[in-house]
């Protein structure tokens, strides 16, 4: 459970989605089984929704693991392309195997490397990107990912709240206090950026929703 809303309403919000795509299925019951973290089934339910309801083409996530989400996002459009970055060697080939076995090689990239140093180095705009890295990294990619997001499209950074610590520093554990301010920065930095428009919802472990205006 993320500790951001009470865990008979996430059992209950949860039990509404019907997951019937047999391999993410299989992707979940990989994930439970072996404590890979994959997004919430509603997180994964509202990247559908966002994506089928706004003509989504082009999306750049960073951070692949199992490739849960990246064949869940090409499953929620026919023809859009998914550029994917991935630093772990052993998530990325099981990726690959699971995109392969997806029969979505041909509309899936995974670029191998960190992101702080790929980032740079990619061209090109895209419609949606999605951040689902290193949390106290965050901060350190907006640069390059508001360089990459075309105007009027959609940057949806996951696991913003941090199972509450954001939101009140009672929560707080010593070791992850780096990784709080730093969140605390990137939640500050999108929700007063002069070209985006920003939400942050309270759903999975918190999820910020941040739109591109065009600049003036």
């Amino acid at each position: 459970m993320s500790s951001i809303v009470h865990d008979y309403v996430e059992d209950y919000i949860r039990g509404l989605i019907q997951q019937k795509d047999e391999i993410l299925l299989e992707l979940e019951d990989y994930a439970a089984k072996n404590s890979v973290p994959i997004i919430h089934k509603e997180v994964g339910q509202l990247l559908k929704i966002l994506i089928k309801g706004n003509d989504v083409k082009n999306i750049l996530e960073v951070g692949t693991a199992i490739g849960y989400s990246a064949i869940l996002m090409a499953k929620a459009c026919e023809d859009c392309k998914i550029t994917s970055i991935e630093r772990d060697e052993t998530m990325l080939n099981k990726a690959m195997e699971n995109i392969n076995k997806a029969n979505l090689n041909n509309r899936i990239k995974i670029i191998f490397g960190e992101a702080g140093e790929v980032l740079p180095n990619l061209e090109g705009k895209f419609d949606l990107i999605f951040l689902d890295a290193a949390k106290g990294h965050y901060i350190h990619f907006l640069p390059d990912c508001l360089r990459l997001l075309k105007d009027g499209g959609m940057l949806i950074s996951d696991n913003v709240l941090f199972r509450g610590m954001i939101a009140t520093n009672e929560l707080v554990k010593r070791r992850k206090i780096t990784i709080v301010k730093r969140l605390r920065r990137y939640l500050d930095a999108i929700s007063n950026h002069p070209n985006l428009e920003t939400v942050v919802l309270p759903i999975g472990d918190g999820l910020a929703i941040s739109l591109k205006i065009k600049e003036v």
